[in-house]
C-alpha cells in the first residue's frame, strides 16, 4: 500500500541547480521532507583498483545500480525506513557507510537521471528539469570538483569534455520530455515559489480535497509552458 508521500524528481545537467532547488524546498518544508541524492546509487566498484575507477563513464546511465534506486523508494513510498548507501567523490566509490532515511510527507529525488528511467517515472508525483546554460554549469562543476571534491582542474576539463558534455546531450538534456515543469537559470525564485506552495497544497490536503489536486495541476502544466518559453 503506497503511503501519502509526495515525490519529486529534480534533473538536469551537472552544476544546473538542482541540489539548490532541492535545498531551498527542504528548508522551507523542514523535517516533513526526505531527500534522494541519485549520486548515492552509483555501482559500488570495490572490485576495481582506483586507477580503474578513475576511468569510469560516471554520466553514463550504466553507472548507476538502478535496482537499488527502486526498490528504496518502494520501500519509502510504503512508509519504510531504507539504509542509503553513502558515495564518495574522491576515491571514485561507495563507502562502508549507510544512513537511515525515513518516509516523510515529500520525497526528493535529485540527480543528473532523476527523470531518467521509466519505473522511477511511474513513482514520481511532480517531474522538474532545471535548464542552466552550458557555460554557467561548466564554470559551477569546475569550482565543485576542484574545490570540493579535491580534484585537479586538468581532470575535471577532460572528463567534461570526453564524458560529461556528450553524455548530457546523449541521455540528460532528452530527458526533457519527461518533465511537467522546466525551471530556467536553477534557482528561479519565481519557479521555486509556486513548488513549494504546490507541495504545501498537498500536505494540506486530504483524500477528498480533488478539486484542490485538480487546480494544482493545471497551474502546474500553464507553469510548464511559461518556463518554456522563457529559455528560448
Amino acid at each position: 500500500m503506497r503511503s501519502p508521500s509526495f515525490v519529486i524528481g529534480i534533473a538536469g545537467g551537472t552544476g544546473a541547480g538542482k541540489t539548490t532547488v532541492a535545498r531551498t524546498v527542504a528548508d522551507h518544508v523542514g523535517e516533513a521532507i526526505t531527500r534522494i541524492p541519485v549520486d548515492n546509487y552509483y555501482e559500488d566498484l570495490s572490485h576495481l583498483e582506483l586507477t580503474e575507477r578513475e576511468q569510469v563513464n560516471y554520466d553514463h546511465p550504466d553507472a548507476f545500480e538502478w535496482d537499488l534506486l527502486r526498490e528504496h523508494l518502494e520501500t519509502l513510498l510504503e512508509g519504510q525506513p531504507i539504509e542509503m548507501p553513502q558515495y564518495d567523490f574522491e576515491i571514485h566509490n561507495r563507502t562502508d557507510d549507510r544512513v537511515t532515511v525515513e518516509s516523510s510527507d515529500v520525497i526528493v529525488l535529485e540527480g543528473i537521471f532523476a527523470l531518467y528511467d521509466d519505473a522511477i517515472l511511474e513513482m514520481l508525483d511532480l517531474c522538474l528539469y532545471v535548464m542552466t546554460d552550458a557555460d554557467v554549469r561548466i564554470l559551477r562543476r569546475i569550482e565543485r570538483d576542484v574545490v570540493e571534491r579535491g580534484r585537479d582542474l586538468e581532470g575535471v576539463m577532460e572528463q567534461y569534455l570526453e564524458t560529461v558534455k556528450p553524455m548530457h546531450e546523449r541521455f540528460v538534456e532528452p530527458t526533457t520530455k519527461n518533465a511537467d515543469v522546466i525551471i530556467p537559470e536553477g534557482a528561479n525564485q519565481v519557479a521555486v515559489e509556486l513548488l513549494i506552495e504546490k507541495i504545501e497544497a498537498e500536505r494540506s490536503s486530504d483524500s477528498g480535497a480533488g478539486a484542490t489536486a485538480e487546480t494544482a495541476v493545471e497551474r502546474e502544466r500553464q507553469d510548464e509552458l511559461t518556463f518554456s518559453d522563457s529559455t528560448n
